[in-house]
């Protein structure tokens, strides 16, 4: 019995040092401080300088320069761009302007009903009715022909990056060699921002439509190829070997049993590239794209809100109606109502025929001028009010432009000046720890090297202060989406009343964001970071909301039933139990705020954004590209350091 009692403490001492010395975490920072030991002195004694040493950046002007030089001397005369990307650009013109005289010729009789008609086929007579009051309000708006300049590109956009998407994805799909070599290329374009897509079109282009058009196609495609990917590769193995085992070939398998048990996938692909299509058909407008874009950008120019709003509104109702129908597509997919009915695609067609016919008969095609509505004025009128009122002057509180001030003098200043006071060397430690922390060694190697990167390009200190606005504005995303979605999680009624207003935001545009918070807040830093929260906050809602439901009801109803209170089971239970689901919603908020903050450089955002939206004003491809580059790299650094996949977790635990 002595000897039970005297090794019971040994046992638990034994059990209690195991865990301290053989913890990883602990282990990695163990080793990279004494990497660090090594190499820091080193690093010192060569490049002494608290900023990226100059010795060690790479100048790209002069061979950009000069790539700039030869493509504007050679536009004209050059047979690569005479008979190559002169046909490209002709057929895309020819492709749209078609598009758009059919949608004339329909007039707005016929284009609704179509909208009205197809929604019916597809999603019921609910989601019909929402898509015939949307095409009216644009019309009511006096925003028809914008709408329809708009929906021609995005016809042609979105079935050229469903074609391009799907044939990558296909390869993807098929070949391990294929994924491999298209995963970096598919991530870098995920994270390159829309705007930084517009500069090299432009210099091939020109300024127009076909420039608007492949810009578009570029930034959607990607979501196509991956989902396309996904699907194939995730096709069920038991339904590929049965087929296998018919005797089947493998086309025979791919049409038969690869691309039907991948339906699902497939149309979340073409919803994620419209909803891409249309965003960055108004971004495109800065180019001469035309439509709702250019009018929500003239409004921005002049910060006349009402027209802004205007525009605006079609917009979302598009975004709305369009995410509605494909994801009513996707979800009917696999489910009873499977069945073709064509005789309903007939009626689509004879019915879209016969309004269009009438409306002809009663030069009925224009929207009429008397059904328009005038809200530029009252919104305006709005507008001036807010801005007398709460712009500044407001007793005890402030402001709006008294909380911009405060934010950048108390939050945005200090963070860019605490990360441009670091050593060089130290930020590359910080970004190494963190990678290392979250995933595997080549995590932080990845990591480290991009950051490297930005250094070598010569845009260390304008990287420093986009990372300052990034990190400031997740913050405050993740303070207010992570309330919100615990909120959400705990009260139904919450969340339904907030799932129509988040549908909102998440569909709107990155650009139109910009258009109240220049309003309230003037231009600046401050404003850049607030549009970016406003758009990164709808994503970090649903995934901590939808991260919390999915807790297993065993654990919590354990918890209740030891007596656990409602802060205790949502502080040890729940949410590290939704940890997956956290560390993505910090995630996507990262990625999105990033894509905010550089458009922000529209609205005096300055850094990595300034330089983007100079680069393409200028054409100066140098300045343009070499900030587009270190936006890539400064978000592939976040990414690793924000979001271990499945693959590196189980990586590293097996280490």
């Amino acid at each position: 019995m002595a000897t039970a009692v005297t090794a019971a403490p040994a046992t638990s001492t034994a059990e209690q040092a195991r865990p301290f010395w053989r913890n990883r975490a602990l282990g990695k920072i163990v080793l990279l401080a004494v990497v660090a030991a090594v190499l820091i002195p080193l690093a010192h004694a060569k490049w002494s300088s608290g900023t990226w040493p100059h010795a060690l950046t790479v100048d790209l002007t002069e061979p950009l320069g000069n790539a700039t030089d030869w493509v504007i001397d050679n536009r004209d005369s050059h047979p690569l761009f005479l008979y190559f990307f002169g046909y490209i650009s002709n057929a895309v013109v020819l492709s749209v302007r078609g598009v758009y005289l059919v949608l004339l010729a329909a007039g707005w009789a016929g284009v609704t009903a179509a909208a009205g008609l197809i929604a019916w086929r597809v999603a019921g007579w609910r989601l019909a009715a929402s898509a015939v009051v949307a095409f009216l309000a644009c019309g009511v708006l006096g925003m028809w022909v914008p709408t329809m300049q708009t929906l021609a590109l995005m016809v042609i956009a979105v079935l050229v990056s469903v074609l391009l998407g799907a044939v990558l994805g296909l390869a993807a799909g098929l070949s391990d060699t294929m994924y491999r070599a298209l995963r970096p290329v598919l991530d870098t374009m995920q994270v390159l921002p829309a705007y930084a897509y517009l500069l090299p079109v432009v210099l091939v282009f020109g300024m127009g439509v076909p420039a608007a058009v492949l810009a578009t196609v570029v930034y959607a495609a990607p979501p196509m190829a991956r989902l396309t990917a996904l699907g194939l590769r995730s096709a069920d193995g038991g339904v590929m070997e049965a087929v296998t085992s018919l005797g089947a070939t493998a086309r025979q398998r791919l049409f038969s049993a690869r691309l039907p048990l991948a339906r699902k996938e497939l149309l979340l692909g073409l919803n994620q590239t419209i909803m891409m299509a249309l965003s960055m058909a108004v971004i495109a407008s800065v180019i001469g794209a035309g439509g709702l874009g250019d009018r929500v950008y003239q409004a921005l120019a002049s910060v006349d809100v009402g027209a802004a709003l205007a525009a605006g509104i079609p917009i979302v109702l598009l975004a709305v109606i369009l995410d509605r129908v494909t994801g009513a597509a996707g979800e009917r997919m696999g489910a009873h109502d499977t069945a073709p009915a064509p005789w309903k695609w007939g009626v689509v067609a004879l019915g879209t025929v016969a309004v269009a016919l009438a409306a002809r008969f009663m030069d009925r095609l224009d929207w009429p001028d008397a059904w328009t509505l005038n809200i530029a004025t009252p919104v305006n009128d709005a507008v001036d009010w807010m801005t007398d009122h709460l712009y500044s002057g407001v007793p005890y509180i402030g402001g709006t432009a008294d909380w911009a001030a405060h934010f950048t003098t108390g939050i945005l200043n200090p963070v860019r000046d605490g990360l441009t006071w670091l050593p060089w060397w130290a930020v590359l430690l910080i970004v190494a720890a963190l990678a290392w922390l979250i995933g595997t060694w080549r995590t932080a190697l990845t990591a480290v090297l991009a950051m490297a990167a930005i250094g070598v390009l010569g845009v260390w200190k304008p990287s420093l202060d986009t990372l300052s606005q990034v990190i400031a504005a997740v913050l405050v995303t993740l303070v207010l989406g992570v309330a919100i979605g615990i909120a959400a999680a705990r009260s139904e009624r919450l969340e339904r009343l907030l799932r129509p207003v988040l549908d909102v935001f998440q569909t709107m545009p990155q650009f139109v964001y910009l258009i109240p918070v220049v309003a309230l807040f003037g231009v600046g830093r401050a404003p850049a970071v607030a549009a970016a929260v406003v758009y990164a906050l709808p994503a970090v809602v649903r995934i901590t909301t939808q991260g919390l439901r999915q807790v297993d009801p065993a654990a919590m109803e354990s918890s209740r039933s030891m007596g656990a209170t409602t802060w205790q089971q949502l502080r040890q239970v729940q949410l590290p139990l939704a940890r997956p689901a956290l560390l993505l919603a910090v995630n996507q908020g990262v990625v999105l705020v990033l894509a905010v903050v550089i458009i922000g450089g529209l609205v005096g955002g300055g850094a990595l954004g300034y330089d983007v939206v100079f680069g393409l004003a200028q054409g100066d491809l140098a300045t343009g590209l070499v900030a587009g580059a270190a936006i890539v790299c400064l978000g592939l650094m976040l990414d690793r350091v924000t979001q271990p996949t499945q693959r590196r977790e189980t990586t590293g635990k097996g280490a």
